[in-house]
């Protein structure tokens, strides 16, 4: 097995650049994993799919608005860019700018776009909030203590992070979360879950499937790809995961009758797949490095709704584990074929 197994073509226009109205009216793909059946619907058909008894795992997670940016004592300009939270005034993040070592010092500028991007001023707009760097991790990660907790001021100070192959200015934020997002700590969205509604969700629960809540705190090591050439030796970095104990419950009830779980995306695959114990799901709280990679032997998910991922990424050999390599790919080939759009704003799959 090779990284360079996993690569795949995409043209540059067929990456999405903006949500679709409404949510649920993106494209759905539907693969067939017995048979290599392949159907091309609408995501709000994703009921004709589920049935009563089935239960639906969604991750709950919140972008947080990770980018601040900050000014040096000489004005210099900075940006950081959280990542995880270590306790309260100590966080993990990506610091851009010029001599940030250990002892180093910033101040927060308010989030004024009109005056960001010209920094006349590098006294002006700040809000008192300062951060130190304590630690230096890999390339440009520093651990960063705040003066006081950053939460308060996010409203203030914080952007929401959008990935970077998205070029386009996003005009309501709020787009760039799920309808259910309730836990504040992700860096990026657990996209498969944007095209769900309200009266999506009404409308699967009506039919009698159920739906359940776990908490994966996304970090932006999701877009990166695999740089090593044996993907075994990729090391994933932890995140930061929550499975209730009420959700274990649901999770082995429905297995018990016979229902499917259908994880909502990667993240929720993750989740579910580190919180098998001997004796059915657990409930669990803690980091999770697990890396699927094809001969992963699913122990919880029974269908998989998920997005067009990135080449040589480890999301991609997480559905290749799930549904085939090489089944996968040619169904992003003929998703490529047939228009489908990719990447976090971009259409779905549906994996049974």
């Amino acid at each position: 097995m090779k990284t360079s197994d996993f690569d795949y073509n995409l043209p540059e226009a067929s990456i999405a650049q903006t949500p679709v109205e409404p949510r649920d009216s993106s494209r759905l793909l539907v693969l067939h994993r017995d048979t290599g059946e392949v159907e091309h619907r609408i995501f709000r058909d994703v009921s004709d799919y589920l049935r009563a008894g089935d239960l639906l795992v969604v991750n709950q997670t919140r972008v947080i608005p990770a980018r601040i940016y900050a000014r040096k004592e000489t004005g210099g300009r900075v940006e950081l860019l959280l990542l995880r939270r270590r306790d309260e005034l100590t966080w993990e993040a990506l610091v851009g700018g010029k001599g940030l070592r250990v002892g180093k010092k910033v101040l927060l500028e308010s989030d004024d776009s009109s005056r960001r991007d010209k920094w006349e001023s590098p006294t002006s707009g700040d809000v008192g909030v300062r951060a130190e760097i304590i630690e230096i991790l890999d390339g440009s990660e520093r651990v960063i203590k705040f003066s006081e907790p950053i939460e308060p001021y996010f409203s203030k100070v914080g952007n929401v992070p959008l990935p970077p192959y998205i070029h386009e200015k996003l005009d309501d934020p709020e787009r760039y979360q799920t309808v259910y997002a309730r836990e504040p700590g992700s860096a990026a969205a657990p996209t498969a879950g944007l095209h769900f509604t309200p009266r999506l969700l009404e409308e699967l629960q009506v039919k009698g499937v159920k739906i359940a809540y776990v908490t994966l705190h996304v970090g932006l090591d999701t877009f990166a790809p695999v740089t090593e050439e044996n993907p075994e030796e990729h090391t994933i970095h932890s995140e930061w995961c929550e499975l209730s104990q009420e959700t274990a419950e649901l999770i082995n009830q429905t297995k018990g009758s016979g229902g499917r779980v259908i994880a909502v995306g990667t993240t929720a695959v993750r989740t579910l797949e580190s919180a098998v114990g001997q004796d059915g799901i657990l409930s669990y709280v803690g980091p999770t490095s697990l890396f699927i990679l094809p001969g992963y032997q699913f122990q919880v998910v029974d269908a998989l709704i998920t997005n067009f991922h990135l080449p040589k990424s480890s999301l991609i050999m997480l559905v290749s584990a799930f549904a085939g390599r090489v089944k996968i790919l040619e169904t992003y080939e003929t998703a490529i074929q047939e228009g489908y759009r990719f990447y976090s704003f971009g259409d779905a799959m549906l994996i049974l």
